[in-house]
């Protein structure tokens, strides 16, 4: 493994890590996704054409206030900074440059992403905590690929300060864990005083979409054994609602590195820029066309939060791939993006499934509901516990 010694950790451009950090330390361990700045340490993207320029960071980005504050009371100690899919832009995790991070729950299977070095960091258990960040799925993706929890957070609920934006509408960052208390506890250092709600939502809308059976019985299993009241919801044209949020995730993501690509195309990984090439030719009709869709998905959703507490849908449509069929991953993504162009929280968690892996439910609320997110899960998670 190539690594070089920097200043406080160590930059080894393989797998999980992007750097890990050396110093002595105790309490819970932290990894940050190497899109977010850290005082001292380049922020690399997981890309050559950034890391090639990229200079120690002059400040931690805000979101990590809580963080050092942890450190510095000896509760928590920053474990380093994770691999990503490069600039964020992918959601297999599969990346040429800096290495894809081996999934431990099966290694030939993709991680997913574009969080994957924070996925595979605590899957492995070789952090107790990880940041991620989501634009379009890529906490929860990942999650579901590595079977572990993982929290989208409200858009504009945690500070993007400091983070290197991919489509600044749809950007969050959320922590991820083997568990909900782990969420729970990552939640309290991104925000000081969060707390998990005192009483979980009864009422679930199970989201009709066409995904594989075993996951739809296992999500719908597990629901129903957590003693939940599952109703049918369905949401009309739900494929367009899909296109439209991904249209917009990609005119965003080109407006965001369309300099890059001027400059450094060649340093860019080929499946990254491909797509952003493709964002550069979305019109303005068709981005106004796509922002009428998600505004009627937005009045769809604010009919079903009068029936319904949350609304429950795969994480993943299908079982991860195995590394070689990493292309057919955008077939299973499923129902991830839109939960981004409606600014809503989701919360991911593996259920148990037939055969070896697990499926993942997304648990999805109204803005600001994190709390009763984490509340549900804990009701679900002690129910399926063995």
């Amino acid at each position: 493994m190539r690594a070089l010694r920097t200043g406080q950790g160590t930059l080894s451009r393989v797998g999980t890590w992007i750097i890990t950090e050396t110093a002595a330390g105790s309490g819970l361990r932290v990894a940050v996704k190497d899109l977010i700045d850290m005082a001292g340490l380049p922020t690399t993207a997981g890309s050559r054409a950034i890391a090639e320029q990229a200079r120690p960071a002059a400040a931690d980005a805000p979101c990590v206030a809580g963080l050092r504050r942890a450190q510095d009371a000896g509760e928590a100690r920053f474990a380093g900074k994770t691999n990503l899919h490069e600039l964020a832009y992918g959601i297999t995790g599969v990346n040429a440059w800096s290495g894809t991070p081996v999934n431990p729950l099966d290694p030939r299977r993709v991680p997913g992403g574009s969080s994957s070095g924070s996925a595979t960091a605590v899957a492995a258990g070789e952090a107790d905590i990880a940041y991620g960040t989501d634009t379009g799925g890529s906490i929860r993706i990942p999650a579901a690929c590595c079977g572990i929890t993982g929290l989208k957070t409200t858009w504009g609920r945690i500070p993007l300060d400091g983070v290197r934006p991919l489509a600044p509408s749809l950007d969050t960052v959320g922590p991820m864990a083997r568990d909900v208390n782990g969420l729970a506890a990552g939640m309290a250092l991104l925000e000081p005083g969060f707390t998990v709600a005192g009483t979980a939502p009864l009422t679930i809308g199970m989201l009709a979409i066409d995904a594989d059976p075993a996951i739809t019985e296992a999500i719908g299993n597990g629901l129903r054994t957590a003693g939940f009241d599952v109703q049918p919801v369905t949401v009309p044209e739900l494929d367009a609602v899909i296109a439209a949020s991904l249209t917009i995730l990609e005119a965003e993501a080109w407006a965001t590195n369309a300099a890059l690509v001027a400059t450094s195309a060649d340093k860019i990984g080929a499946d990254v820029r491909d797509r952003l090439r493709r964002g550069s030719a979305i019109t303005s009709a068709q981005l106004t066309a796509a922002n009428q869709e998600v505004t009627r998905w937005k009045a769809a959703l604010g009919d079903l939060w009068r029936r319904v507490e949350l609304l429950a849908a795969p994480g993943l449509l299908g079982f991860p791939p195995l590394l070689e069929d990493a292309a057919s991953m955008p077939r299973i993504r499923g129902l991830t993006a839109p939960v981004n162009t409606a600014g809503l929280p989701a919360l991911a968690l593996p259920v148990p499934a037939r055969g070896l892996m697990p499926a993942s439910v997304q648990l999805i609320g109204p803005p600001g509901s994190e709390d009763r997110l984490l509340a549900a899960g804990l009701v679900l998670e002690q129910a399926l516990r063995p």
